[in-house]
């Protein structure tokens, strides 16, 4: 799958967040990479500190970032259908991260 039609899925999971979560999301992007160097079959990875965590003197930061890798995701799917779930979970996942949600709570709600 081209870069640019898997850069496009990833902005359609964006767009299939709900408003709510999507207007709370502070001082984030999110980016689509290769693969990550030190992991180099995960997924996604949240970088940066959840909001649940960010005190009085948070500011003045770069932007946290959620990274969305897209060998890894490619290579564990068959189809773009497969590509296209794979990518909205992994996007969830990441987001709920910023949120502070950890990754046992996610594998308990089936985002995992």
């Amino acid at each position: 799958m081209p870069l640019q039609r898997f850069e496009e899925l990833v902005a359609s999971a964006l767009d299939q967040v709900p408003e709510q979560f999507a207007s709370a999301m502070d001082n984030v992007v999110v980016l689509v990479e290769e693969h990550n160097e030190s992991e180099p079959d995960i997924l996604g990875l949240y970088h940066g500190v959840a909001l649940p965590d960010r005190g009085h003197d948070y500011g003045g930061v770069l932007p946290d970032r959620i990274s969305i890798y897209r060998g890894p995701i490619l290579s564990i799917c068959d189809t773009e259908e497969d590509v296209v779930e794979e990518v909205l979970v992994t996007v969830v996942h990441e987001i709920a991260h910023h949120f502070g949600i950890d990754d046992a709570k996610l594998h308990e709600l089936g985002w995992g």
